[in-house]
C-alpha cells in the first residue's frame, strides 16, 4: 500500500491514463489527418507556386521575344526611314538643281531678248537720227533750189526704210 502514497505512481498512472484516453478519443489519428491535411495544402500551394513561376517565366520568354522582334522592326524602320530620307534628299538636290537650270536658261532668254530689244530700238534711234540728219542735210542744199518732187519722194522712201 504504500505503493498508493507514492507520488511518482500516481504520476504515472495519470500519465498512463491520459495515453490512454487519447488514444482512445483517437487523437494520434486526428493529429497525423490534421498533419497530412496540412502538408497536403501546403504540397498544393507549393505546386501552384511552381505552376505559377512556370508561367511567369513563359509569359517572361514570351516579352523577351517580343521585345527581340520589336527592336528588331524599329530598326528596320529606322533604316528605312533614312534610306527614304536620302532618297528625297537626292531627289529634293535634283529638283532644285533643274529647277535653278530652268531659271536660270529662262533669265539667260530674258538678257538676251532685252539685249535683242536694246539693240534694236538703238538701230530704230538711230535709224531716225539718221533720217533726220538726212532730211537736214537735203534740206540744206535743196532750199536754195527748186523743190523736185522725184528727190522730196526719194528723201521719204529713204525715211521709212531707216525706221523699218
Amino acid at each position: 500500500m504504500e505503493l498508493l502514497q507514492d507520488a511518482e505512481f500516481w504520476t504515472g498512472l495519470a500519465l498512463v491514463v491520459f495515453v490512454l484516453l487519447l488514444v482512445a478519443l483517437k487523437v494520434p489519428g486526428a493529429a497525423g489527418k490534421a498533419l497530412d491535411a496540412a502538408a497536403a495544402k501546403i504540397q498544393a500551394d507549393l505546386d501552384e507556386a511552381k505552376h505559377l513561376r512556370e508561367e511567369a517565366q513563359a509569359l517572361l520568354e514570351s516579352l523577351k521575344a517580343q521585345r527581340e522582334q520589336t527592336e528588331k522592326l524599329a530598326g528596320e524602320m529606322l533604316a528605312n526611314a533614312k534610306a527614304e530620307a536620302k532618297r528625297l534628299e537626292v531627289e529634293a538636290k535634283a529638283k532644285l538643281e533643274e529647277q535653278i537650270k530652268r531659271r536660270a536658261e529662262l533669265a539667260e532668254r530674258r538678257i538676251a531678248n532685252a539685249e535683242a530689244q536694246a539693240a534694236a530700238e538703238v538701230r530704230a534711234a538711230a535709224a531716225d537720227l539718221a533720217t533726220q540728219m538726212a532730211e537736214g542735210v537735203l534740206s540744206a542744199r535743196l532750199a536754195g533750189a527748186k523743190s523736185d518732187p522725184l528727190v522730196d519722194a526719194a528723201t521719204q522712201q529713204i525715211a521709212e526704210r531707216l525706221k523699218a
